[in-house]
């Protein structure tokens, strides 16, 4: 699962988990535990939804969280004095 962050256009971005990341063929995109970005319900929705389906007519843009894996190979730089 990839998590991420959906803005849709006039709503407060959601966060979810996608299988995978839309192809620019795409017209749908399949967002797993949709939620708000503080965790919060969506006040929309049912609060027994755990799949939405939204046309990526409705979307912005998308931002990728790091998963675990690519966080562990993030390299920081150190000054030594």
């Amino acid at each position: 699962m990839i998590s991420v962050i959906i803005h849709i256009h006039n709503e407060d971005p959601i966060l979810g988990e996608v299988d995978q990341l839309p192809s620019p063929a795409d017209g749908l995109i399949v967002v797993k535990n949709p939620r708000r970005r503080d965790g919060k319900d969506l006040t929309y929705l049912d609060s027994s939804v755990t799949t939405v389906i939204w046309p990526i007519t409705r979307i912005n843009f998308i931002e990728v969280l790091p998963g675990e894996e690519e966080e562990e190979e993030i390299i920081s730089f150190v000054r030594e004095t």
